[in-house]
């Protein structure tokens, strides 16, 4: 399907945000000591002491910069993936993500001085990744560049950037390089459960399916009424189709992209390659 548009924020996307928000005006107005950045940020030497800091270094930042580049980030990209999971699913997936960093800041703990770091790029990162998974093709403007940019090529920026402080300060920027976990552990879910559905999708297809605009009625009238016929693709109208594609869109936006059928997913396939054809 072409890229959506994320200019309506989704309700978890707005969650973060806030969230986000709330915790960098606190740590510049009421808690302006170094005491809570110590408190809050992840350190794999004192992980053990300070479980909470698993998730509370993902809502602090370093600065004012640091937050906006993350919130942006999470702006752009958030509100179609979350909106393609489902409100649930997406705030799993990025926090998630989020315990991408820590775990490989244990892993690199082993052979370097890991400091202590904070920040929401692992799970930003995890999003960004997703968004460009889901949509491949899409386009996006980055001021002040005057042309769209692939999205596949804009993820692999952000990628270098996180990169960039290990290779500028070698002794500093070890951290950095933790956020990368983000990306990983994204990667690792997203494949998996696209293979989950693959076989989800052949399982449904062997035991029978109608060919159909897409067949759909409530689990507990099924057992009394008979489904009805479903009408002809072919030749549904313009109105038929629109309805349809509102709901389901609606159906993932609640459930899930796992929640739909094979006929739904055929379904949207269709729609989709008939739109690119236009």
């Amino acid at each position: 399907m072409t890229s959506p548009s994320s200019f309506f924020v989704t309700p978890w996307v707005r969650r973060l945000l806030a969230a986000n928000a709330v915790v960098y005006l606190l740590s510049v107005t009421v808690f302006t000591g170094l005491w809570f950045t110590n408190l809050v940020s992840f350190s794999p030497a004192g992980a053990a002491d300070r479980p909470w800091t698993f998730g509370t270094y993902l809502f602090a930042h370093a600065g004012l910069l640091h937050l906006a580049v993350n919130m942006l980030v999470l702006l752009m990209f958030g509100p179609a993936v979350e909106r393609r999971m489902g409100g649930g699913a997406f705030v799993r997936y990025y926090l998630l993500c989020g315990m991408g960093a820590p775990a490989v800041a244990f892993l690199m703990s082993l052979f370097l001085d890991v400091a202590p770091f904070m920040g929401a790029s692992a799970a930003v990162f995890g999003v960004a990744l997703a968004f460009a998974l889901a949509w491949p093709q899409a386009r996006i403007y980055v001021f002040p560049l005057p042309w769209p940019v692939p999205v596949k090529a804009l993820v692999a920026v952000l990628a270098a950037m996180d990169l960039a402080p290990l290779v500028l300060d070698p002794a500093g920027g070890v951290a950095q390089l933790a956020h990368l976990g983000g990306f990983l552990l994204g990667y690792a879910y997203l494949k998996g459960e696209s293979l989950m559905d693959r076989r989800a999708v052949v399982a449904v297809e062997r035991r029978s399916e109608t060919p159909v605009l897409v067949a759909h009625q409530p689990a507990a009238e099924a057992a009394e009424v008979p489904p009805p016929a479903p009408p002809n693709r072919a030749g549904a109208s313009r109105d038929d189709i629109a309805r349809e594609m509102d709901r389901l869109l609606d159906k993932i936006s609640q459930q899930g992209l796992s929640s739909l059928t094979a006929a739904e997913r055929r379904f949207l396939d269709d729609m989709s390659r008939q739109m690119r054809r236009q």
